[in-house]
């Protein structure tokens, strides 16, 4: 009769709908939170374990803690009480030193902590931004489209939107003061420069590529257009290594073609060590900051922060 197909109607609806959640189930328990990067978390997982974790807790374990079980020092942790958010400091930090920067192990220093109560309130919200990242590396692995002509002012694809951690797809854009241009052996010294000029009175706001900017986009493309319209200056860090790198070279040679004569103040190249081959020709027109003269080191951060700070 009707009433009973109306019926057998609902049973296999709900049969279906639950098949579907059960296979959704599936998907998510065979990612292994521990190899996915700290970078899938997105805006809003941060600023909520930053409204958990910021306020000085007597009862529950607050970011001090949190930064501990990471392996942060009783200096450094003190040194992260100046920011604005520590618990977005410090997450940047962990991610920037440590390989071992995953979504699982944070989760794990969570319950180490006893602060369970953010995992199960979070969870969702992490599970989410994490299918998102699985599902955004699975569609870069596919084949390109081809492309019938070459633009390159006017990018037929959405690359250039969301290319940062702090980017809104939807809103305006992260903007910095300076991209901090780099070799990877150098990148102790691009810690002290966040630790000098980002956590302290300066408050600069740096551009530094293996932090702030999101994988999975073709570097040259995402690099010109941080350069060109996301930061005002771009640092120099100059060394021996600085030059063997082709991607430094690439960064130098286009920041200088927008400022021919260096006329708007643009690149701002830092000698932070002796070197032992020549300094690089087409930086020897430019004034530079020099970290290797004692007499001169106690003016370094302050002068570096005027000249990133001019608008």
């Amino acid at each position: 009769n009707k009433l009973s197909a109306d019926v057998f109607v609902q049973i296999v609806f709900l049969s279906c709908r639950l098949r579907k959640l059960s296979n959704m189930a599936c998907v998510d328990s065979e990612v292994d939170l521990i190899t996915i990067p700290l970078v899938a978390l997105n805006v809003t997982v941060r600023k909520k374990l930053a409204l958990y974790l910021n306020p000085k807790n007597t009862v529950a374990a607050d970011w001090t803690a949190v930064a501990e079980a990471m392996g942060f020092n009783y200096l450094e942790i003190k040194n992260h009480e100046t920011s604005q958010s520590p618990t977005k400091t410090v997450l940047e930090n962990w991610h920037a030193r440590h390989s071992d920067a995953t979504v699982g192990k944070l989760l794990s220093i969570l319950s180490e902590v006893d602060r369970s109560d953010i995992v199960k309130d979070l969870r969702p919200l992490i599970d989410k931004d994490v299918r998102k990242y699985c599902e955004s590396l699975k569609k870069k692995a596919e084949p390109p489209l081809q492309v019938p002509e070459v633009d390159s002012c006017f990018p037929r694809t959405p690359e250039r939107v969301g290319i940062t951690l702090e980017d809104d797809p939807d809103g305006a854009p992260e903007l910095f003061d300076a991209f901090i241009c780099y070799c990877q052996s150098d990148f102790e010294f691009v810690h002290e420069m966040i630790r000098e000029l980002e956590q302290t009175e300066y408050k600069l706001k740096l551009c530094v590529f293996d932090r702030d900017v999101l994988p999975g986009s073709c570097v040259w493309t995402i690099t010109s257009e941080l350069i060109e319209k996301r930061c005002k200056r771009m640092v120099v860090v100059i060394s021996d290594e600085y030059l063997e790198s082709d991607a430094c070279d690439f960064q130098t040679k286009f920041a200088l073609s927008l400022c021919p004569g260096a006329r708007n103040k643009r690149l701002i190249p830092v000698k932070y060590k002796s070197m032992a081959k020549p300094f690089p020709s087409i930086l020897r027109f430019l004034t530079i900051c020099d970290y290797t003269r004692p007499p001169t080191q106690a003016w370094f951060w302050a002068r570096l922060a005027k000249a990133l700070s001019q608008p």
